[in-house]
């Protein structure tokens, strides 16, 4: 039996439409790429909880998740502990920038290996796994109705 965990992230997007991800390794599923955002805690909001999450990830305190994106849920293991989660994923407009310093410590903490800004057509044509799996079809859809 999983355990439910409800969680927020935020997908930031540049300018250009670049959309922000952390490249994870997960003893169940893997290596994937993902958006900033994680669990909430104890009532919090699934906003508050993606506010608090990006700055704690990113640094990026002048940021405020927008228009929701999307919800999904999700199965892995998470600390030894198999959790179902769902997820709410928010938009946010913001500048190309790299994560702050102060952030090092909790990527350490979280299996974060990597970051990098995705080009909707890079994003599109991903190899390895992005979560959730139809990112990019949502921000093209995002793209469109703007």
């Amino acid at each position: 039996m999983r355990k439910p965990r409800s969680a927020a992230r935020v997908a930031v997007l540049d300018p250009d439409g670049a959309v922000f991800l952390f490249r994870y390794d997960n003893e169940e599923v893997g290596v994937h790429w993902a958006m900033p955002g994680g669990g909430l805690e104890r009532g919090e909001s699934p906003r508050e909880g993606a506010r608090r999450e990006l700055g704690e990830e990113t640094g990026w305190t002048d940021l405020e998740p927008g228009k929701l994106l999307c919800t999904w849920e999700h199965d892995f293991t998470r600390a030894g502990v198999p959790v179902r989660q769902h997820e709410h994923v928010y938009v946010c407009h913001g500048p190309r920038r790299e994560p702050t310093d102060d952030a090092a410590a909790v990527h350490t903490e979280e299996k974060i290996l990597a970051w990098r800004w995705w080009a909707p057509e890079q994003l599109a044509r991903a190899k390895e796994a992005v979560w959730p799996p139809d990112l990019a079809e949502l921000l093209a859809e995002l793209r469109k109705s703007a």
